[in-house]
């Protein structure tokens, strides 16, 4: 718990330091992208708004998402069928696996990261700027379902 109230704080210290108002609509959504352990869509975080703020348009949390994004303070997880989620949580490179049945999205916490960027930055005698590693299976709850 303490740890959104964190990155809440840091994603609206961000946009104060760079002149944004703080809209009661963008803080429900800083509020949702500080808590992005499942790593929603623009349209789950629509969903979420809507209840609160009826008038709001999904283009709306869209234009507050690539705001958000530009201050380095949400990780964009683009996938070739659209669907793009985000992490507000841990809006640094990090790797993911995904549920490919329930789409649900993991944070593995991987020690040897760290070695591998450098293994690949060596091999291949770039600098590396960024990176996306993604695993994709079938989760434990959806294998369940197979019994």
């Amino acid at each position: 718990m303490e740890d959104h109230k964190k990155r809440f704080d840091i994603i609206i210290r961000k946009l104060k330091d760079h002149g944004h108002k703080l809209t009661p609509q963008r803080l429900a959504i800083v509020t949702i992208l500080a808590r992005s352990e499942g790593h929603p869509s623009v349209e789950d975080i629509f969903h979420q708004i809507k209840k609160k703020f009826p008038t709001m348009s999904l283009a709306t949390v869209y234009r507050n998402i690539v705001l958000i994004k530009s201050l380095g303070e949400v990780l964009e997880l683009g996938f070739p069928d659209g669907s793009n989620r985000y992490d507000g949580n841990n809006p640094t490179p990090h790797p993911h696996v995904i549920c490919i049945k329930c789409k649900k999205i993991v944070d593995p916490d991987l020690d040897s990261l760290d070695e591998i960027q450098k293994e690949v930055a060596s091999e291949t005698n770039f600098t590396i700027l960024n990176h996306r590693l993604d695993f994709f299976g079938i989760c434990s709850d959806c294998m369940a379902e197979k019994v």
